[in-house]
């Protein structure tokens, strides 16, 4: 939940905050000076009066929050205001180590889930598991906690903290004492065949480079003479670190990306600034849907110098940069302020927020759209159209529209939860198997749960429906309404079992992390995973390889 100022101090922060994002020493503030004072003058204005005339008592932090949020909203997603306490968590995540429970929990219906405890950390030791819902914390009951209930898990080291949790609908007491924690940015990496290398790089924090750097050369020292680097799933992170993990493998004053926006100062070009650590070792990246940022910018300059082989479904498509400017009582705005761009010149971005449809949706550029573009070295032919096309595509590694679904209602993590304590516990990861018979199992669990998975034609039929209420046609057409919606149902549950091998692989690796945690997770993927597997097969094939990059 979005972390609520008090109203003394929202009443003080007006002003200040519009003054220093806008009071900008740039042409566009100087040409439009007068228009953005009038419009502070006349929003100053309105607050004010709307505070000390509406007919019912308002909350001057409520209306605050709301107009900010309204005024970024028109942008695009990443232009948003943060509390101090957000731009506290911003400053934990670029510096990669924090005090808390040392486990990963999120926020469902003011309801605090733990999702991942990490092996050996203070949520580990005290028996919490996935799955565990958090009550209360030192007495406070989250139920009737309004501010973000995550923050009551951080403090001090070896401070103490009392929480009640629920499992399987019992209730039970422990008591977790924080530690420093250090989140790695690359948690894990290992020898895959004898002398192939894997490496994953989860995040583009301040470590990112320096982690990537030792693992490659220790797998060398182990004797990998090809690597993989995995990037599924890195939502980014840090621009300068993108080009030193880039730059381990490409050469010195090689350009990586590229910024380009309205504002001048704003456009800048990044070049390595080091010979490269390795540059010769065949190199296979793995990127899905959900690589953005930062894991695009090294994929696509390894794409666009014919470095290595990119592996996987096209990346998230974040090609945005935003810049955090201060703001007053310790709060920040983070502005889009340019667009990133590959060395071949490819825009990264995805989706056009300032060109949207009918609906108000921002526009994805459409497949016959795409510009074509040639890799710096070989001249190979690439596209944007958003994020990095692979060399080569895999369709498990692009969720489809029902995988995605099912994801976001959680379904896929709460059966694993229902297999932990319902299934006969898993003691050999190498040896298991989720087998078709699991697979229904889980087909008619999703469907007893009644979890709603809203497609974009059931979205589209309810928009009619609505409309046809407030028109007062609603009888005439309810039971046509209804035949639909069961027939969309139906099809739903026909589409979970078309893309059974997706739905499958990820449920084993639920399963498999909840036994194992996450270094299990991945080493059972490096024998069981297909993307995996096709990066193998195409390092130990080296004329496929090189036919690849030529």
């Amino acid at each position: 939940m979005k972390q609520k100022f008090n109203v003394n101090i929202k009443r003080h922060i007006l002003l200040p905050v519009v003054a220093s994002g806008l009071f900008l020493t740039t042409a566009s503030f100087q040409n439009d000076f007068f228009e953005i004072a009038k419009q502070i003058e006349i929003f100053t204005e309105m607050y004010k009066q709307i505070n000390m005339n509406y007919v019912d008592e308002t909350n001057p932090a409520d209306l605050m929050d709301n107009a900010i949020e309204g005024m970024v909203g028109e942008l695009d997603p990443y232009t948003v205001f943060w509390t101090e306490q957000e731009v506290e968590k911003s400053k934990i995540n670029q510096r990669g180590s924090y005090t808390g429970i040392g486990a990963v929990v999120s926020t469902r219906e003011d309801k605090v889930i733990v999702v991942e405890p990490w092996k050996d950390q203070p949520a580990d030791k005290a028996g919490l598991k996935a799955g565990d819902e958090i009550i209360s914390i030192d007495g406070v009951n989250l139920a009737d906690y309004k501010e973000n209930a995550g923050d009551l898990l951080k403090g001090s080291p070896d401070t103490k903290l009392e929480v009640v949790y629920k499992r399987n609908g019992k209730k039970s007491n422990a008591t977790i004492t924080r530690k420093g924690v250090k989140v790695k940015a690359v948690p894990f990496y290992d020898m895959v065949t004898p002398d192939i290398g894997y490496i994953v790089l989860s995040k583009f924090n301040k470590k990112a480079s320096s982690e990537t750097k030792t693992a490659l050369s220790e797998l060398k020292d182990r004797g990998a003479k090809k690597v993989i680097l995995d990037l599924r799933g890195n939502p980014g992170g840090l621009l300068s670190e993108a080009v030193n993990v880039s730059n381990i493998f490409i050469g010195k004053e090689k350009l990586i990306t590229s910024t380009k926006s309205a504002i001048e100062q704003y456009n800048r070009t990044y070049l390595t600034k080091r010979n490269a650590y390795d540059a010769d070792i065949p190199v296979a990246v793995l990127i899905n849907g959900r690589s953005a940022s930062a894991s695009e910018i090294v994929s696509g300059s390894i794409q666009d110098y014919d470095r290595g082989v990119v592996i996987g479904a096209r990346s998230f498509g974040k090609g945005l940069v935003q810049r955090p400017k201060p703001l007053s009582y310790g709060t920040q705005v983070k502005i889009t302020i340019s667009r990133y761009y590959t060395p071949s010149g490819r825009c990264i971005q995805a989706l056009d927020y300032w060109n949207r449809d009918e609906d108000g949706n921002a526009v994805r550029t459409k497949e016959k759209d795409y510009k074509a573009f040639k890799t710096v070295n070989s001249g190979r032919t690439v596209y944007d159209g958003g994020g990095v096309q692979p060399d080569i595509e895999l369709s498990s590694a692009a969720y489809s529209p029902i995988t995605t679904a099912l994801l976001k209602q959680n379904a896929i993590f709460d059966y694993g939860t229902y297999y932990y304590y319902n299934k006969p516990a898993v003691t050999n990861k190498d040896a298991f198997k989720f087998t078709d018979a699991d697979f229904m199992d889980f087909v008619n669990w999703v469907e007893k749960q009644g979890f709603d998975f809203e497609t974009e034609t059931e979205k589209a039929f309810s928009k009619a429906y609505k409309t046809a209420v407030t028109e007062e046609l609603n009888d005439d057409i309810s039971t046509s309404y209804n035949a639909m919606k069961s027939a969309i149902n139906q099809a739903k549950k026909q589409e979970i079992l078309d893309k059974k091998a997706e739905v499958m692989s990820l449920l084993s690796d639920e399963i498999v992390k909840r036994y194992f945690y996450r270094d299990g997770l991945y080493e059972y993927q490096l024998q069981n995973n297909e993307i995996i597997r096709e990066a193998v097969d195409v390092l130990n094939d080296q004329k496929r390889y090189d036919k690849i990059l030529k």
